[in-house]
């Protein structure tokens, strides 16, 4: 992985070190060693990508979200210097808004702002609920040791998603499984092609039903600015598509890294078992958002006019990184950075991003997280792992880090 990804090695002592990607280690919850080695020399480093490209490399949380806050910082993966992440990603087109600036960034986004409103979110907690309660139930009455990811963390977000969309739950084993590929840093460029293919196929084809048969879903919504001509039927469903992916895949991660990660710290399971505080869930959430990484390849961005950060002038053309992991352990900013406490405030992470990109089904993810941690642990008291921590499949394989399976017994 490290050559797709970083490239091999060169000679020469002015070389910059490689990006330092994500490997089994002894803590997989902290982001790579390399990283904090990084942050300690200083807030930007040059770094060698898998084309030999040296992008900068933005270690620390001020500076991170500078950079994400200047307008002169571009999103667009074709401008000049943009440090993609594999060769792979060549030829596959832009995921929607999010690899588009303003104006027509902002355009699109407006698009589909509404139902991710925090009072619309909120209105979706009792249906959440009785999703997490259901699953649990569903548990509880089988055989032991289950795995997570599949009986728990990847159907919660789905089922959501999918009647956010209002894509029939039946379908989820296809997006699930394209998803998985399209995700996957070992995946060819043709393999991930066809994935990508398939799922925007599928969702074309919703969005067809939707334009002679409007329901009361976001894909009825999207056709209907169709019609309207605000957008072709390709970006309709290029925009469906980023919904779809990001609605699932990164909240089903984040439910069973949270999970393994406080069955690793038992006083800080202990606080939110025994909590009937809402205020105390959601800081959990907060806490693990801050500590845990899901993007560990970074949030990537061209420079298109000068810039200067930390002294340092990034030029035009120049790529920049930032990984969020690290400026969430930044000492300046989160006192014990390496430490797990769910009783300190750490809504000032940078695990949704900063600035105009910022994510926007953040409510949603955390409203879905909140349920999950404050409900789980409280109706499973004895949950445990059933099998040895280094014996777990973390997803060093994939573009959105996570666990393959997680078994789990009680």
């Amino acid at each position: 992985m490290a050559e797709t990804l970083a490239g091999p090695a060169r000679d020469g002592a002015d070389t910059a070190p490689e990006f330092p990607m994500p490997r089994a280690s002894r803590c997989p919850f902290d982001p790579p060693p390399g990283l904090k080695e990084l942050q300690e020399q200083g807030p930007l480093a040059k770094v060698r990508l898998w084309d030999d490209s040296e992008p900068w490399l933005v270690t620390r949380y001020a500076e991170q979200r500078a950079v994400l806050g200047d307008p002169r910082v571009s999103a667009d993966t074709d401008q000049p210097g943009y440090p993609t992440k594999a060769s792979a990603e060549a030829g596959e087109g832009k995921l929607s808004f999010i690899m588009m600036d303003d104006p027509e960034h902002a355009r699109l986004r407006r698009m589909v702002t509404a139902p991710f409103a925090i009072r619309k979110v909120e209105a979706l907690r009792p249906a959440v609920q009785r999703i997490v309660d259901g699953l649990i139930d569903d548990m509880l009455a089988g055989p032991g040791p289950v795995d997570l990811v599949e009986a728990f963390a990847l159907p919660i977000p789905s089922l959501v998603i999918c009647e956010l969309l209002g894509v029939p739950y039946d379908d989820h084993a296809m997006f699930q499984e394209n998803t998985r590929t399209m995700v996957r840093t070992t995946a060819t460029p043709e393999e991930r092609g066809a994935a990508t293919r398939e799922i925007a196929g599928y969702l074309a084809g919703q969005i067809a039903q939707r334009l002679t048969g409007p329901q009361d879903d976001l894909l009825s919504g999207i056709a209907g600015r169709v019609a309207a001509g605000e957008l072709t039927h390709g970006q309709a469903t290029e925009m469906a598509l980023l919904l779809l992916i990001a609605g699932h895949e990164t909240t089903a991660n984040m439910i069973t890294l949270g999970t393994a990660a406080l069955l690793e710290h038992p006083d800080q399971l202990a606080l939110l078992r025994d909590t009937d505080d809402p205020k105390l869930v959601a800081s959990a959430v907060e806490e693990l958002l801050r500590y845990l990484h899901i993007t560990h390849l970074g949030r990537r961005r061209a420079v298109t006019e000068d810039i200067e950060i930390a002294g340092q002038v990034i030029r035009a053309g120049e790529g920049v990184i930032m990984v969020n992991e690290i400026g969430n352990r930044d000492p300046e900013v989160f006192e014990d950075p390496d430490r797990l406490d769910i009783t300190r405030d750490a809504r000032r992470h940078v695990a949704f991003g900063f600035g105009v990109h910022q994510c926007l089904g953040q409510p949603l993810a955390r409203m879905e997280l909140q349920v999950v941690y404050g409900t789980l642990y409280r109706r499973i008291p004895t949950l445990r792992l059933a099998c040895a921590l280094e014996d777990v499949k973390f997803k060093y394989d994939a573009f959105i880090y996570g666990i393959h399976e997680l078994p789990v017994a009680w």
